[in-house]
This record gives structure tokens, sequence and C-alpha cells, in this order.
């Protein structure tokens, strides 16, 4: 059932490309269906709550959080550290230099998970490696680190460490009294912007 789910995705999702990207020519950088699905399959690209969690509670600089929701959603609520690009402005020029870059992580989320998947797809056609999915988006950081449920007695030593450190993490972003807006000073950092490859004359690059 898995599979067919993220098979129908990826058929969806390459329609998308297929009508936003701009049409190019045997580009050594694009990746087919099948690559993209092997990938998929991998689950390389995807950050869980709980390393994400880590990451921003050490001020990791190795990630950088993109919320792909709209501006008027971002302003509501984003997590720490977070720089808006909404789904629909994810090539434009202005943010070429955060999404074609190698510094850094980028992990992009949504309420959801369908919208990042979308987006790494998107960016993963074109050959950018440095992007990946937060697993669960908002609704699953607000389910783990938000309003963890406490396991029982039967589930084992890990889902007992895991719980409480998970209810470690929330008064860590939320703190004592307050509410689910609060956000840590974590500052969004300049990319660094991947090296182009150079055309050899009469060939490929």
């Amino acid at each position: 059932m898995q599979i067919r789910f993220v098979i129908s995705i990826i058929l969806v999702c390459l329609g998308l490309i297929a009508a936003i990207l701009p049409q190019t020519k045997n580009s050594s950088l694009e990746l087919d269906a099948k690559q993209l699905l092997n990938e998929i399959q991998l689950e390389n690209h995807v950050i869980s709550i709980d390393e994400m969690a880590n990451a921003l509670i050490n001020n990791d600089p190795e990630y950088q959080l993109i919320d792909l929701r709209s501006e008027e959603e971002f302003k509501q609520f984003s997590l720490p550290g977070a720089i808006n690009i909404p789904f629909a402005k994810l090539f434009d020029e202005e943010w070429s230099p955060y999404i074609d870059q190698i510094a850094r992580k980028n992990v992009f989320y949504s309420n959801g998970t369908t919208l990042s998947c979308e987006a790494w797809l998107l960016t993963r056609q074109k050959g950018y490696k440095n992007n990946y999915i937060l697993k669960g988006g908002l609704n699953n950081w607000y389910a783990t680190i938000i309003d963890p449920k406490e396991p029982s007695s039967t589930e084992g030593e890990e889902a007992i460490d895991n719980y409480h450190t998970r209810i470690g993490a929330r008064q860590f972003f939320m703190g004592e009294g307050a509410s689910a807006n609060t956000s840590v000073n974590v500052t969004a950092k300049k990319p660094v912007p991947r090296k182009k490859k150079k055309m050899v004359a009469g060939g490929c690059s």
C-alpha cells in the first residue's frame, strides 16, 4: 500500500515537473522517474522530527528550514530559524541562491508532507542534491514535540526515553506557560551558491 502511494505521488509530481520546469535539452543533471523512485524508497532525503528538533536545540548550522506555506501562514507560526519560500515561488530568481547551494541541508516543510515531497521532486529532478523533507511536516511536529503521547509501560525503555526527550524539547521550544507561537531565536544564515559547471566546447558539461 505504501509503495502504491509513493508511486502515485511520483506520477502526479512528474506531471507537475513537466508543466512547471522550462524545457531543457540533454541535461546531464536531470533524473528520470526510475532514479527518483529509487531515492524515495531509500528515504535518505527524509529528516525525522526528532532529528530536526535536536538540530535546532543545538543550533546546528548544517540545516536550513524552508517553509513552503503562504506568507500569511508563515507569519502566524513557523519553526525556529525558518525562511519562507512559498511553493509557487520556489524557482523565482531571488530564491535560487538558497535552493541551489551545497553548504547546508535545506529541509522543506509545510503542514503535511505532500507539498514538501513535490518541492523535493522538482528540485531533485533539476539535479539539486541538498534538499530534504521534514517527515510529516508541522502536523507531525505538533504531535511529536508539542503534544507527545506518553507511552505505556509495555512499550519498552526506548519509547519511554524518547518521550522524556520530547518533553524536554517541548520545554525548550515553548517554555513554561508559553503559547504555541513561541519561537527560539535562530537566525537564518546566508547560502553559499553552488559552483556552475563550465560548458565544454562541442560536448556536454
